[in-house]
């Protein structure tokens, strides 16, 4: 007791507050020896301690309101006090609803126990560093100084504080600072006469450190600024009373065994380029960074560099595992090895990533939705208009050039281009070493100028055309043909427009038919087109009624039998057509038809061709054909042209009746058998022979060789018309033979005739394509504003005749075939 007895001597000698230097605490008797700072100078309180110690628990407002006070005097000796009293401090906010809950007991009684064993608290030794631990929860901040002497760590203060509750919404890093901030104003005597050491896992001070952060950050980096402070990994912690003092930042080892987590996006529009970078820790540690390019960058180079930022963030911060979460799946494609990367200035960035990947143990780099990673995208967007101090803790920094050296986006150099010869000749007189190349600069030279520093040339449309660059005309054909003024103009067109807008370069007329060749809304609402891609493929049947064409017709108006649909079937080789009305479209019903009208009436065909109806594709109806040895053949979806000869007996059937029924709509079911009839026994152009005729040999009676009798009708001898009927079948192959060759001649000739005006397009396995937009899979909300193109697909597989399977670019399969007429390339 005697230092106790120097104290008072030297307070009532001096009438000074405490020294700290001066006092020594420590465990006597049983009671806790406290001392209590106040502005009239020192207050011995053994007895405090001794009076929690003994009290019980409280039953009443006032009884907490007493404990809330001795524990607040002895906050200096008690670690983590105000996350221990944090169930017992809430009392007294709700003084109308008190209540002793568990909590509080057990909060109690954690006291209780910590005060029978407190720390002991050394005398600060001027000559040695202060060393800081911070600790942070939910609803708290913790601080301890200690001093080590011979590697054992002497506890010198203790200090907490309770979070309001804007502060509890601070980030976990924040949260530290702020801790930090509160210990250097509260104790300020300790920082000001010692070099201080903060031991922390969090990476605070790198954060701390940089210049451009913003907001309360700032502030706080420029408060701490005035003192000697120095951070240090926190390592292990070998006190006791240090370790019931420290909260674990992370659940299970140090934070840099477990992955980071990261996510950027780059943004590119007409006000400039940026990006937005998250870094956040397992244990919530999160560092945004946002950053502003002052050099022009495409989507995907500000997509690379955005990823190369994060990469070296992640290194200041000491990250060694890191998950990179991007919405560019080109840029994670690519840096995976699935894409392969053609263009050269993203090569660079290519290299540049797998050279900095190498300083990591671990990194991961994955495509996320743009939905889910709005944060960074902000962040991006943020990059071209910020405020300062917009964002409390993020990081702006305004990056001067590329990561990489990309002539194209060079600002301030001079790069060369296709106007430094022309410009060298004009000011310095250069020259090429080659006389032809000499002469043709001279040439080519004679109709520049330069005005201002820039290089004209004199044209036609306009006296003086400015020349720009590659990079530059890269802008003026996108804002010529996309911007405020853009129409989405053909290439002829915008071409012309760019003349008079007065620039000019070389390829100008190729690059803006290139240019609108690659424009996305361009390709997705081009014309369909109508002329065909492939020549023309007919179809021959080898026999008669080996090969059937199958259709469905309808809806018709309702005639008797409720009947409103007809069931179309026409043979290849003799144009037979069979029809039946029907009052349904079902598999059943097209079972059925194909037994009785073309098995048991013309024996069992090799083929029937039919397109994608479900009443077609059923698994019952192909099991039936499957057993019965039949093959199934489907044309592409949405090209009739695959099934041409039984579109054809359609327009027939179609045609007849109109011309029969007038205004009896409902009868085309009785007059369905005398169209029909009427088919039968008419010659076709294709075979120049009746289908009846190729079908049983001889020509049919009709009705006008009855009612004004024919030749053959008047002299009709029934044993002389079986001898020709006879003789007629006997050469009936030689007739069908005939007819078949008259048939291909005629086939030849609509070929020639379909093949003058194609336009071919071939795709091959791996190719990108667009597929028109038939009436069934357009949007309905969109109306008359719908694309005539949606996509892209993949070539999944390439068939015969223009036939290709497609799929989605993420790999589902898109069913039936597709005709090469529906489709065209896709320019990226």
């Amino acid at each position: 007791m005697h230092h106790l007895a120097e104290v008072f001597r030297a307070l009532r000698q001096h009438r000074m507050r405490l020294n700290p230097e001066k006092c020594v605490f420590g465990v006597s008797g049983g009671k806790f020896l406290g001392f209590m700072l106040s502005n009239r100078g020192i207050e011995a309180n053994p007895d405090k301690c001794q009076a929690i110690l003994e009290m019980k628990s409280p039953g009443t407002l006032k009884e907490v309101q007493k404990l809330a006070g001795r524990l607040t005097s002895l906050s200096r000796f008690l670690p983590r006090l105000a996350e221990i009293s944090q169930p017992i401090l809430a009392l007294l906010k709700k003084a109308k609803q008190f209540s002793w809950i568990d909590e509080c007991e057990e909060s109690f009684q954690q006291f209780k126990q910590r005060l029978s064993s407190p720390p002991v608290l050394s005398k600060p030794n001027a000559s040695s560093d202060m060393i800081v631990y911070l600790a942070v929860s939910g609803h708290s901040v913790s601080a301890v100084l200690i001093q080590e002497d011979q590697k054992d760590q002497r506890p010198v203060y203790f200090t907490s504080r309770t979070l309001q509750d804007a502060e509890k919404r601070y980030q976990l890093i924040e949260k530290m600072a702020l801790m930090l901030v509160y210990t250097a104003r509260r104790l300020r005597q300790y920082f000001q006469s010692h070099r201080v050491v903060v031991r922390t896992d969090c990476p605070i001070a790198k954060v701390l450190r940089k210049p451009e952060i913003a907001g309360r950050m700032m502030v706080w980096s420029v408060e701490l600024s005035e003192f000697d402070i120095s951070f240090e990994p926190r390592g292990p912690i070998k006190s006791q009373h240090l370790a019931d003092f420290v909260n674990e930042l992370t659940p299970a080892g140090s934070f840099q065994d477990e992955p980071w987590t990261m996510h950027l996006d780059g943004s590119s529009n007409a006000q400039g380029s940026g990006a937005g970078i998250i870094l956040a820790s397992p244990s919530g540690i999160t560092v945004e960074q946002s950053l502003r390019f002052s050099f022009r960058a495409s989507n995907n180079q500000a997509e690379y560099e955005a990823l190369l930022a994060g990469m070296r963030l992640a290194a200041e911060m000491g990250v060694k595992k890191v998950v990179c979460w991007t919405n560019s799946k080109i840029v994670a494609e690519q840096v995976n090895n699935n894409f392969q990367v053609k263009d050269a200035n993203l090569l660079q960035y290519y290299h540049l990533f797998q050279k900095l990947k190498d300083d990591f143990a671990e990194v991961q780099i994955r495509h996320i939705l743009r939905g889910s990673n709005e944060r960074a995208d902000q962040l991006a967007r943020l990059a071209s208009s910020r405020k300062l101090g917009q964002l409390r803790a993020t990081i702006h920094l305004e990056v001067p050039s590329p990561s990489v050296a990309v002539e194209c986006m060079a600002t301030n150099a001079e790069v060369p281009n296709w106007m430094t010869p022309i410009r060298n000749f004009i000011l310095q007189g250069e020259l090429p070493t080659d006389l032809m190349e000499a002469r043709k600069l001279r040439t080519q030279a004679a109709r520049y100028s330069i005005v201002a520093s820039e290089l004209y040339r004199r044209g036609f449309s306009t006296p003086l055309l400015k020349c720009i660059d590659n990079l530059q005309a890269e802008y003026v054909m996108r804002e010529v043909h996309e911007g405020i003024c853009g129409s989405h103009s053909g290439g002829r067109t915008l071409a012309a427009k760019v003349l008079r807008a007065g620039n000019y370069w070389p390829t100008l007329k190729g690059d803006c038919a290139e240019f609108v060749k690659r424009c996305i809304p361009c390709q997705r609402h081009e014309n369909v087109i109508h002329a065909s891609a492939t020549e023309l493929h007919s179809i021959s049947s080898p026999w008669p009624f080996a090969l059937w064409g199958i259709d469905m017709l309808g809806p018709f108006p309702v005639a008797k039998g409720q009947v409103k649909f007809l069931l179309v079937a026409v043979d290849y080789f003799t144009k037979w057509i069979e029809a039946e009305p029907l009052a349904c479209i079902s598999a059943t019903n097209v079972q059925k038809f194909v037994w009785r009208n073309l098995v048991t009436r013309f024996s069992i065909p090799y083929a029937i061709v039919s397109d994608n109806g479900l009443q077609f594709t059923d698994k019952k109806f192909n099991a039936f054909l499957e057993n019965l040895g039949i093959r199934h053949r489907f044309t592409s979806v949405e090209h009739p042209q695959s099934n041409g000869q039984d579109e054809a007996a359609n327009k027939v059937i179609l045609s007849h009746p109109k011309k029969r029924l007038g205004t009896a709509k409902g009868a085309w079911a009785e007059e369905l058998p005398e169209v029909l009839w009427a088919y039968r026994c008419t010659p076709q152009s294709t075979t120049r022979e009746t289908p009846f005729r190729l079908t049983y040999g001889v020509d049919a009676m009709i009705p006008v060789e009855i009612g004004e009798p024919s030749f053959r009708r008047q002299h009709f001898h029934e044993e002389a018309n079986d001898d020709s009927c006879r003789a007629e079948l006997d050469v009936l192959d030689e007739r069908r033979e005939k007819a078949r060759v008259v048939a291909e001649a005629c086939k030849q000739r609509m070929s020639r005739c379909f093949n003058s005006n194609l336009r071919p397009r071939t795709f091959q396995e791996g190719d990108l394509v667009w597929r028109a937009t038939g009436l069934a899979r357009r949007n309905a909300s969109e109306g008359k504003l719908s694309a005539n193109w949606d996509g892209p697909f993949r070539i999944r597989h390439a068939l015969n005749n223009g036939a290709y399977k497609l799929e989605e670019l993420s790999g589902k399969v898109i069913p039936r075939t597709w005709n090469s007429t529906h489709l065209k390339t896709y320019y990226s």
